[in-house]
């Protein structure tokens, strides 16, 4: 895998108040993350032989919290960009992730979507991986957007569903009911199997594909 440029490290367009905010959480996700007991289930078989391809990592939005620590445990030489918002809520995931070593790309459906989307695929297109947060940023909760389908089928790219299943854990009223693992808890690391998406999908087959990496995805221990 290539060598991640410099600047794309550098958050020169976040607020003072968006780095401030992003170290803190930072710090807080790694104090929490000495406590917790992990759990590498990997399915892909990507930590013994890691692909040569681009990889699309992702995950739901309300498992989020200990991603950073699983990727710098885990998959610490993959290098790339995840996609965040363009709201301020993104400006600070983005400083969050900065602090891990991982650049972002600004944007979502709603707000600069079709630059988001280029910038995805320039990445993917350069070596890169990218990880995508696929129901967000506002829902509906698990629900996968075609954005990920769209993506793998043009550029080849592999798709890693990344499950993290908290034992213990505090759930907030949010709309994703946003999950934190509690001080100690076991927190699981699921890599599924990687997914290829075929080229020029007609509509009918691209749903398919999509409900089918969905359910992948989907949480094993809730039934909503």
């Amino acid at each position: 895998m290539p060598e991640l440029p410099k600047k794309a490290l550098e958050m020169t367009n976040l607020s003072p108040k968006a780095r401030r905010i992003g170290w803190a959480a930072a710090a807080l996700i790694r104090l929490f993350s000495l406590t917790f007991r992990w759990r590498l289930h990997d399915r892909a078989g990507i930590t013994e032989k890691e692909p040569d391809k681009p990889m699309i990592w992702i995950f739901w939005h309300n498992r989020i919290f200990a991603l950073p620590t699983a990727y710098k445990k885990y998959m610490s030489s993959r290098k790339g960009a995840i996609l965040t918002s363009a709201s301020n809520d993104g400006a600070i995931i983005a400083a969050t992730v900065a602090k891990f070593g991982c650049s972002a790309v600004r944007g979502s459906s709603s707000r600069r979507g079709a630059a988001a989307f280029l910038g995805l695929l320039g990445w993917l297109k350069d070596g890169f991986d990218i990880a995508i947060v696929p129901d967000g940023p506002r829902g509906p909760r698990y629900r996968l957007g075609p954005g990920v389908v769209k993506l793998a089928g043009m550029t080849d790219a592999l798709i890693l569903p990344i499950r993290l299943e908290y034992r213990s854990k505090w759930v907030f009223k949010s709309w994703d009911l946003f999950q934190l693992p509690k001080p100690f808890s076991v927190v699981d690391v699921y890599f599924e199997p990687c997914e290829s998406v075929p080229a020029d999908l007609d509509d009918d087959a691209f749903e398919l594909e999509r409900q089918r990496i969905e359910k992948i995805l989907n949480p094993h221990d809730e039934t909503d």
